[in-house]
């Protein structure tokens, strides 16, 4: 530790991202990016912005592609915000919005970046178990708190939660706000977005990093009551105010507005789950039932970690992470049919040749 760093600094734990090797010759199954590349139409849009226009600011508010994401889900543009990826717009909902004197409510098994959030802005939280079956069970969080936050799916694990129960969390907590984290919610999941102009404290967080396959791009958003973004926005206006940039913007239009490429893509993705999910049972994996761009698996006869390790060995990366309740499963991003191959051929090789001790 360096003596020059603050208190906050020597306490923080930082979050850790799933490994991003240099390597080319690896097949990459550990960080849930979308397989397909993304829409013709935002390579196109990204060219047509190289001009020497990029030595001028971005317009401050991105007025464009907020105008088009409010378009596409039928809200207005003073119920959008914009950040450098879901990341930072939930950076400014922990520090704007979450940090109160009863404390925020997630799941124990959840995004790990929410209890880095906690530390980095000094928020009480309290970690709701999630079922024996590793699901989110609404009625667990009908107790006092400051607010709520879970994905929608969960991730790691895929659990979807139904839209009825999610309205029903929604009215048992009026006075507090509840975060819908839906960066998978694309894959086989309906969005909670239809119920914000009936539920002022409901903020949903969405990403084009994965349905989208915009992850390079860094682009997130948050939809809610205008009160809510109102207050989303002092935040973000006193800390960065230009947080998109010309290629950003004409990138997200553009995505958005190729709606059958989406839609291709997603039915591809959910097609690839369906497929991978199968053959992993066919070689002894439970695979708990997923709504994500990725599936969790275990083996009866073999630790996670040790099958992880001999994936790596070979040049295949899926994520395993050594916390309580989960350390015996695998989560598996879905990849081509190809990355499928190698994945499944290399298991059933170590299987058959009982080289998982």
């Amino acid at each position: 530790m360096s003596k020059y760093w603050s208190n906050l600094v020597r306490r923080l734990q930082p979050y850790t991202p799933g490994e991003q090797p240099r390597r080319s010759d690896i097949t990459k199954l550990n960080t849930n990016e979308n397989p397909f590349a993304p829409s013709p139409s935002v390579m196109a849009a990204i060219q047509a912005q190289l001009t020497d226009d990029l030595r001028l600011y971005p317009p401050p508010e991105a007025d464009q592609l907020k105008n088009t994401i409010a378009d596409y889900f039928s809200l207005r543009p003073e119920q959008v915000f914009l950040g450098n990826g879901s990341d930072e717009v939930l950076a400014h909902v922990f520090n704007g919005l979450l940090r109160k004197d009863l404390p925020l409510l997630f799941p124990d098994i959840t995004y790990s970046f929410y209890p880095v959030f906690c530390q980095l802005y000094d928020i009480q939280f309290e970690k709701i178990p999630l079922t024996s079956d590793l699901c989110i069970d609404v009625k667990d969080y009908h107790r006092g708190n400051g607010a709520i936050i879970f994905p929608n799916p969960n991730a790691p694990t895929g659990d979807l939660l139904a839209l009825d129960a999610i309205k029903a969390l929604l009215q048992s907590n009026v006075d507090s706000v509840v975060v819908i984290d839906e960066a998978y919610i694309d894959f086989g999941g309906v969005s909670a977005v239809s119920l914000i102009n009936d539920y002022p404290n409901l903020l949903v967080v969405q990403t084009m990093s994965k349905s989208r396959s915009l992850a390079g791009m860094r682009i997130g958003y948050a939809l809610g009551s205008s009160e809510l973004i109102e207050g989303l926005d002092r935040v973000k206006n006193s800390f960065n105010s230009y947080p998109l940039g010309h290629l950003q913007i004409a990138a997200g239009i553009a995505a958005f507005e190729d709606k059958a490429y989406f839609q291709q893509t997603c039915n591809q993705v959910i097609q690839s789950r369906t497929s991978l999910t199968g053959s992993l049972e066919e070689i002894g994996f439970e695979v708990l039932p997923s709504k994500g761009n990725f599936v969790f698996v275990r083996h009866q006869h073999y630790e996670a970690a040790i099958v992880a390790k001999k994936l790596r060995d070979k040049g295949i990366f899926v994520r395993h992470f050594d916390q309580e309740r989960i350390r015996e499963f695998l989560r598996i991003s879905v990849g081509t049919e190809d990355q499928h191959q190698q994945l499944l051929d290399t298991l059933k090789n170590l299987i058959n040749q009982h080289l998982m001790k």
